[in-house]
């Protein structure tokens, strides 16, 4: 049987001496030779180009997904008890790496802006980050310089949609019905004072 290489050219092996041959390499290398590792790279690698090729993968993936394949029996060739079995170990590896690499492949096929555009979040650039910023820490420097009382009304009353008026006076000491204009009053005293930083 005709094998060809990466490089196109054509190597005589039938499969079941390759086989074996592999095994006997194999069995060479973990016996400590390590000589035997580059024979069984140069009679396997033809097999496993065809086996990646085969998954649809271009020549640069192919080349690395051997190169992984290879390594891999390096670091567990222990894990392979029956020297015979190399053979298929490397095919199924490389096909396993092929695949996985095919996968990795189609998924990261660059998509054009204007296809990935609305899928986006909208966020504020930042400029208008600085912006609102700068606001925040103006609004509540502001709000410092009020006396405790308005400080506390504003802070319950800026962040609470529907605050407990009865809790809310208890806690100021102060009549329910005078919340609201008191709330009036803090918040004149504190758009006076942010003018004041305006100009």
């Amino acid at each position: 049987m005709s094998e060809a290489t990466p490089d196109g050219s054509a190597e005589q092996t039938p499969a079941r001496s390759r086989w074996q041959r592999a095994a006997d390499l194999f069995r060479a290398w973990r016996d400590g030779d390590a000589r035997a590792m580059d024979d069984l790279v140069r009679l396997m690698t033809p097999v496993l180009w065809h086996v990646v090729r085969a998954a649809g993968i271009d020549r640069a993936l192919t080349e690395d997904v051997i190169q992984t394949t290879w390594l891999r029996l390096v670091r567990t060739g222990d894990a392979i008890s029956e020297p015979a079995a190399v053979a298929a170990w490397l095919t199924t590896t490389a096909r396993r790496e092929a695949w996985r690499t095919s996968g990795a492949q189609r998924r990261a096929d660059a998509v054009d802006d204007t296809s990935l555009e609305p899928l986006l979040p909208v966020a504020p650039s930042a400029e208008d980050t600085a912006v609102a910023g700068d606001q925040r820490n103006r609004l509540w420097s502001a709000v410092q310089r009020l006396d405790d009382r308005c400080q506390r009304l504003l802070r319950v009353v800026a962040f609470d949609d529907r605050p407990d008026y009865a809790r809310l006076a208890g806690e100021l000491a102060m009549p329910v019905g005078s919340i609201g204009p008191t709330r009036k009053r803090c918040l004149t005293k504190l758009r006076g004072l942010l003018e004041e930083v305006a100009t």
